[in-house]
């Protein structure tokens, strides 16, 4: 059965890198958005096993946006990838309750090993 994985970057690029990073072998239904507020609005529409999610984001932030989803499921799968690698973002993140953070750019194997250690793999 395909896991549900929503990809929320800015950069359409960034989706891209993510998408090509993803684990051959396993099957993922994706779905993208651009925005922390279109995050959140899909994520209440498809309610993914997981969301790789951005921080630095216009309309509303991955800090934002990790709240929100939070307060819609606390027990919402979030992994943060952010090239912000300060250790008050980290600290914050994982205090709103993400599951870890993943610098950006990932590669295939920190984004399979991040995936594996949440269990979604």
């Amino acid at each position: 059965m395909a896991k549900k994985l929503l990809v929320v970057d800015d950069s359409p690029v960034s989706r891209s890198i993510i998408k090509k990073c993803l684990p051959k072998g396993h099957d993922f239904e994706l779905y993208e958005a651009d925005d922390g507020r279109q995050g959140l609005e899909k994520f209440q529409e498809v309610r993914p096993d997981a969301t790789l999610l951005d921080l630095t984001m216009p309309v509303m932030d991955g800090f934002e946006a990790l709240a929100e989803i939070k307060k819609v499921d606390p027990d919402a799968l979030v992994i943060v990838l952010t090239a912000d690698i300060q250790p008050k973002a980290y600290e914050k993140v994982m205090a709103l309750g993400a599951a870890m953070v993943i610098p950006k750019p990932p590669s295939p194997e920190t984004l399979a090993d991040g995936l594996a250690k949440t269990g979604l793999i």
